[in-house]
Parts: C-alpha cells; structure tokens; sequence
C-alpha cells in the first residue's frame, strides 16, 4: 500500500480509537460530579449483562432460567435492603463518600446463588462497608422464612469493616476480624458456598482456597470475585478436577470496566452426584 494510502487509514483508525476514548473520559467526568465514591464503585448491569448473568447463574447450578430471573428480580424490588443499606451509610462517616443510591450489580447473582442453594453455612472474605454481607444475608433471611435456616461469616481483617451488617440482617451474619487464612483454618463447620473477595493477589487466592478445601461439604462451590484479575480459582479448579465457569460484568453507562464471577464446583468425577442444587 502507498505510503499516503497507510496514512490515511492510521487516520482513519485513530479517529475510532479517539472516539471510544472520549466516550469513557465523558463517563468519568460525569461521574466526577454525580458520585462521591473512592472505592468499591457500585451501578446497575447493563442489560445484555444482566441477561448474560442470569443464564451463568441457571448454568452453574442447573436451574431453569425463569427461576434465575425471579431471584434477580427479587432482590432488585427490595425496598427494605435498599433502605436498610442508605440508612446506615447516612449514618457513617463513609456517607461523604457513598452514592445516595443503592447498587448491587454482580452481587445480584450470589444473591441468587443463596436462594438456589439453600446453604446452611456461607463464608465471604473480605467486606469492606458490609454491601455484600447484606445481601447475603438478606437471601438467608428470605430462606429462612421458607424453612431452610443458613448462617453467613464474613472475615475481614479491618476492624471497621462490616458496618452495614446490622438488625435485621445480623440476625443471620457473624463477622470473623482478622486475616482471612487464619479465620479460615480455625473455622470448624462445613461450608456450602465461599465467597473470596478479600486480597486479589494470586497467592493470597490460592492460600485461601486451600484453605477452605477440606472444609466445604461434598456439593459445596466456591465463588471467586474479581476473577479477571487472577487465575487462581481456575488453577485450582483444574488441580481438583473441579469445574470452572465465568462470567465477566458490563456496569451500565459507567466508566468502570467492571469486573467477574467466577465458579468452582464438583463434577460427578469430583464428588458423588456433583452439585445438587435445586431443579
């Protein structure tokens, strides 16, 4: 190709590059003025991201969609959660860097996950303001009140951390302070769901998931967040001939790129029947 020829089509693909650029700088400086986040942002999935879940969710636990969606659904039009949740944070000091408005986005998927699998014992490490923790426990309590009782630990090694868990979801939540592997190898009861999401460095993943191993019971499935950011859980999906499922998120017009889930669970060669989650 002439050399004005190749000019002329490096300009051409600047001007793509240029004009993706500017959409997310418009973003970000949308949000500079609207949010007053610094960390752990919160928005809405988009809705081809939300779809995408929903199917990832009915996939790992062999559900039918429409029951995915109903979950989903559900803790979306939870006003009691969401008023739990800016009523404390109006409370704290963290107010002057929370957002008015309460998001869950992936976190609407391990909600699901708790009203599909009924777990008597659920662990998350890592829980900052305590976002997660509610949502937890919020699906916890909604099973209870269908019979089935289940208890939530998170662990945290910040002694602040975990603020939000108040009544009447602390009913259904313990929060172990200190760091996570510790808590974990201490910890004496069968596991039926693990949520990491404490230190992302994939050594400190692998340590953890080591270390909950021999602690979940026979179906249990462990849940990586922010799976982009290591292969820990997929490494060691692979060296316990466990399986491996992700799902990466897309916030809705926000400038974060968003992050994942990712799934560990029993195959029939792994453990007897494999996950048995309900049908």
């Amino acid at each position: 190709m002439p050399f004005i020829g190749r000019f002329i089509l490096f300009f051409y693909r600047w001007k793509i590059l240029l004009s993706l650029r500017m959409s997310s700088h418009w973003r970000a400086l949308r949000w500079l003025f609207v949010s007053k986040e610094t960390t752990n942002f919160t928005y809405p999935l988009d809705n081809l991201s939300r779809a995408y879940l929903t199917d990832f969710i009915a996939q790992a636990t062999n559900t039918e969609v429409e029951k995915v969606e109903g979950y989903l659904q559900e803790i979306e039009q939870d006003k009691e959660l969401s008023a739990h949740i800016l009523a404390h944070l109006q409370q704290h000091p963290d107010r002057y860097k929370s957002d008015s408005t309460v998001y869950y986005a992936r976190r609407i998927g391990w909600y699901a996950l708790v009203r599909i699998l009924r777990p008597r014992v659920l662990i998350e490490t890592g829980i900052d303001k305590g976002l997660g923790s509610c949502v937890l426990c919020a699906a916890l309590r909604r099973n209870a009140a269908e019979g089935d009782l289940g208890h939530y630990y998170g662990t945290d090694i910040n002694p602040a951390a975990g603020y939000l868990l108040q009544s009447p979801y602390k009913e259904f939540g313990t929060i172990l302070y200190g760091d996570s592997i510790e808590s974990l190898n201490k910890f004496d009861k069968a596991v039926d769901l693990f949520i990491n999401d404490s230190d992302h460095s994939a050594t400190y993943e692998a340590r953890e998931y080591e270390a909950i191993l021999p602690k979940m019971s026979e179906n249990g499935i462990i849940v990586s967040d922010n799976a982009e950011l290591a292969d820990s859980l997929h490494q060691f999906s692979r060296r316990h001939r466990r399986a491996f499922l992700f799902w990466r998120e897309t916030p809705a017009q926000h400038w974060f790129s968003g992050t994942s889930i990712g799934i560990s669970l029993p195959t029939k060669s792994a453990a007897k029947g494999g996950a048995q989650p309900e049908g």
